[in-house]
């Protein structure tokens, strides 16, 4: 985790706010939790981009007023055509905390003869200690054969991750890929096989 992020408390709300903000190259967030009131704040815009750019599920330490307070990040909005961060929800979390969030599954490696590796399940549920939740977990199908099928209790989740997920879950399945012919090839097909009948 990166050395606290300066927030700014903000007092008017609402989208001609926001939209003034983001032409200061500020961009608007709230803080929730902890059953406190809802805390209005914005970031400097190149500042909580480079924090959360890589990482949906980012711990920041934030600064404001001159107090600290840890904050996971919940939900980054950005603009659908320019990918501007127009807005981020954070919420308020203590570092002996466990927290649920959801955490991309990656492959890495080639399975065998041609075989693919078809994710079924892109996201993790997961509970881990704040302070140490993984970016994403990485399952190995280097030299999985045809017909393999990765499930919930195969994976190595890092120390102190857990999930509630049913062990039986399937999360990846290795397959020789299936060559659908087309309507010209399978006619053509059709007619090779009455002209042998035939003969």
């Amino acid at each position: 985790m990166a050395d606290a992020i300066k927030a700014e408390k903000r007092e008017n709300f609402g989208k001609g706010a926001a939209r003034q903000l983001r032409r200061e190259n500020r961009t608007p967030a709230v803080l929730y939790g902890f059953d406190e009131a809802p805390l209005h704040l914005s970031f400097d815009a190149h500042e909580i981009y480079m924090e959360v750019r890589s990482n949906a599920n980012a711990l920041l330490s934030l600064e404001v007023e001159g107090k600290k307070q840890l904050a996971l990040v919940k939900d980054v909005q950005r603009n659908p055509l320019s990918r501007i961060i127009e807005h981020v929800d954070l919420f308020r979390v203590k570092a002996d905390q466990k927290v649920e969030v959801e955490v991309p599954i990656l492959t890495e490696g080639e399975p065998f003869g041609g075989a693919v590796a078809s994710v079924e399940l892109l996201t993790l549920s997961v509970l881990a200690p704040a302070t140490s939740i993984p970016e994403h977990i990485t399952v190995s199908v280097e030299g999985l054969e045809d017909g393999t099928t990765i499930r919930i209790a195969d994976l190595e989740l890092p120390e102190g991750v857990e999930t509630a997920v049913d062990p039986e879950a399937p999360v990846i399945a290795v397959s020789i890929p299936v060559v659908e012919l087309g309507e010209d090839e399978a006619g053509d097909s059709e007619e090779s096989e009455e002209a042998e009948s035939a003969e």
